[in-house]
């Protein structure tokens, strides 16, 4: 199988292009290269993609989008955001929904954002979309793939929770002042983290090419969800270190403003339900394992 990522250099695209290839699959990286020497390459701003002479797509992962924890929000920074998603799922969307050789699905990454802050309500893939810039970003985000599904196209809006690996991202950017003893609760602790590893997602997506039956959102998520305090004893404890410095919540909105509300505060209480349906089974479902697994390799 012919398999075309887009945001092949990001946290989850660098080990979903190393699990692929050890595969029987060829994998392609799409780039945005503004110079044109990548074979595949993309430029979103002249809507355009080059994928070479007879090259035949069958299944694209679309990965890219600009990191939303980088910096604190401003106008500016959030229309990046929300184009760096939108806009390339478009550009890829209509490009292939006028190819002649079409791929046979589009795996287009999404988030569990959508859902917008829920408190203790449990969500599913038929839940109601929620409220707030991220919910906002990621409906805008799935209804850019609709070119493609309105040509044939099986399309998948995988809706990401927070991707846990010690290479970068929450999980990387909280270790260092938990190893020195320094971490804490953020705020009541009783908002809900929606999370998944970033090793478990190459098998999810494996599992979604096999499984022609799975089309529209998808929740990539663990199905066993936990609480800001759950999560804080239980990273503590993999580190044999303390936890006892809680963040106030005032000041974290105080220092991030929106960004802190939304990715801090905001409580999602996601399960995979369609995978679960599907048969799929999770290498590492708790929380525990996860960071046991993973905290091995630092």
């Amino acid at each position: 199988m012919n398999i075309l990522i887009s945001g092949a250099s990001g946290l989850v695209g660098r080990a979903l292009m190393q699990s692929l290839s050890i595969q029987d699959h060829q994998v392609l990286a799409l780039r945005r290269d503004t110079t044109h020497t990548a074979p595949f390459w993309g430029d979103i701003d002249r809507q355009i993609i080059e994928l070479g002479p007879d090259k035949q797509v069958d299944a694209v992962i679309n990965l890219a989008g600009e990191n939303i924890a980088d910096n604190r929000w401003t106008v500016a920074r959030k229309e990046r955001i929300r184009q760096s998603r939108v806009d390339s799922t478009r550009l890829l969307a209509q490009f292939f929904a006028q190819a002649d050789y079409k791929p046979k699905v589009i795996i287009s990454a999404s988030a569990v954002g959508i859902y917008g802050d829920r408190g203790d309500e449990e969500l599913t893939e038929a839940s109601s979309i929620g409220t707030g810039f991220l919910a906002h970003v990621a409906q805008e985000w799935e209804a850019a793939a609709q070119p493609a599904r309105a040509a044939g196209i099986r399309v998948v809006n995988l809706r990401f929770g927070i991707v846990l690996s010690t290479e970068g991202g929450a999980l990387a950017k909280m270790l260092p002042p938990f190893k020195l003893g320094l971490g804490g609760v953020m705020g009541s602790g009783k908002q809900w983290m929606s999370w998944i590893s970033r090793d478990e997602i190459p098998h999810i997506i494996k599992h979604i090419l096999q499984h022609e039956e799975l089309h529209g959102p998808v929740n990539a998520v663990s199905p066993c969800p936990a609480t800001n305090r759950e999560f804080t004893k239980a990273l503590s404890k993999v580190l044999c270190r303390p936890a006892l410095l809680p963040a106030p919540r005032f000041l974290l909105e105080l220092l991030l403003g929106e960004m802190g509300r939304e990715l801090l505060f905001a409580s999602t209480k996601v399960t995979p339900s369609r995978l679960l349906a599907s048969g799929y089974v999770f290498r590492e479902p708790d929380l525990a394992t996860t960071l046991n697994h993973l905290l091995r390799k630092v």
